[in-house]
């Protein structure tokens, strides 16, 4: 959230102020399970397809996105391996802690501890990304 706080404050400053109610709405993949690493890799690999493969070099929001985040040296690595065809190695080259900035994973109790660093950051409401199990566990936990 931090990373977007400059942009959101820059735009109310530009109509003259904060609106009384924004909705701060962000997509979460979501993954439960008792394996975190395993629960990590479908969040691991769709991050090596969009900082790695979508646009071209140096046209890539989500590669800018990831750098913004401060992992400059392994968005280049993640799109160098993908571009250059070496998918599986795009994958390995995304960080844990890239990969625990966007998404919840692991056993619900793991995933409860990190939700809270998502409310305590302003969001207001978040579009899970996931399976039946994910729903349901995120709806029991905010209840």
């Amino acid at each position: 959230m931090k990373s977007f706080r400059e942009w959101l404050d820059e735009g109310f400053r530009a109509r003259g102020g904060a609106p009384a109610r924004f909705d701060i709405m962000p997509m979460v993949a979501v993954v439960v399970g008792d394996d975190v690493a395993a629960c990590r890799q479908p969040v691991r690999a769709r991050l090596a397809l969009y900082v790695g493969g979508m646009g071209a070099r140096g046209r890539n929001f989500y590669n800018d996105i990831a750098r913004r985040y401060g992992y400059e040296a392994a968005a280049r690595t993640i799109q160098d391996l993908y571009l250059a065809g070496r998918k599986e190695e795009a994958e390995a080259a995304v960080p844990d802690a890239l990969v625990d900035e966007v998404a919840l994973c692991g056993p619900r109790e793991r995933i409860r501890e990190r939700l809270g660093e998502w409310t305590s950051a302003g969001i207001t409401t978040m579009l899970v990304a996931g399976d039946r199990l994910a729903a349901t566990t995120m709806a029991e936990l905010v209840l």
